[in-house]
């Protein structure tokens, strides 16, 4: 079984591929719905969770990937209109961007 360690050398060693840097155009057609559910995938997921495992692989990735993430959050509920709404929502469960 992999280490942690390891797992997170896997992980930086597959980022590192020639090419993983280049930009693709993705032509995405999703529901209001899923919009917000992705955003707050990605807003969750990104939390610092010090004793969580997944987060450990995180740490090799650079924060301006991690921004990168961010703000394809923000961008997807700009573009679907919901910047608002997620704001609201987001007061009302107590959490903050």
């Amino acid at each position: 079984m992999l280490t942690t360690n390891d797992v997170a050398q896997v992980f930086d060693t597959i980022l590192s591929i020639p090419g993983m840097n280049e930009l693709v155009k993705i032509d995405l057609k999703i529901s209001r719905k899923n919009v917000l559910l992705l955003n707050h995938v990605i807003e969750r997921g990104l939390l610092e969770k010090v004793d969580d495992k997944a987060s450990n692989l995180l740490t090799s990735v650079p924060e301006e990937n991690l921004e990168e993430l961010r703000s394809l959050g923000g961008e997807c509920l700009l573009k679907a209109g919901l910047i608002e709404l997620s704001e609201k929502l987001n007061a009302l469960s107590g959490t903050t961007k």
